[in-house]
């Protein structure tokens, strides 16, 4: 059965940081890119970051320098640290399996059920 299912997330004070977790279950994890995305009330969903094997990550312009994604091929997982975390941070964050690495959402076929990220004092 194809899965992906998140974990990790939270309510964090500003600048503070959360590892945001993806586990895959039910295909050949090394072929394809898992992406990660995020969405806000009243806003569109928007890539973050993704990682494909063998290939250097990608990430939106909006997080370079804060987050960080990572993958364990053994494990089947993929990491989202997320540092320096601001309120317009807050947001559902998502993981979502595509072929390659791609900001736009209808690229990815399988996604997770979300896990919610606050940012607030």
């Amino acid at each position: 059965q194809l899965q992906l299912v998140e974990s990790g997330g939270g309510l964090v004070q500003p600048g503070g940081s959360l590892r945001l977790s993806c586990a895959a279950s039910g295909f050949t994890f090394d072929d394809y890119t898992i992406g990660w995305f995020r969405q806000a009330p009243g806003k569109e969903r928007e890539g973050v970051a993704c990682s494909l094997s063998g290939a250097s990550p990608g990430y939106a312009d909006f997080v370079k320098g804060r987050f960080a994604v990572s993958r364990d091929n053994r494990k089947n997982m993929v990491y989202l640290q997320m540092n320096s975390l601001q309120p317009e941070d807050t947001a559902i964050y998502y993981c979502a399996r595509a072929r390659y690495c791609s900001g736009d959402y209808s690229e990815y076929d399988v996604w997770g059920q979300g896990t919610q990220v606050t940012v607030s004092s």
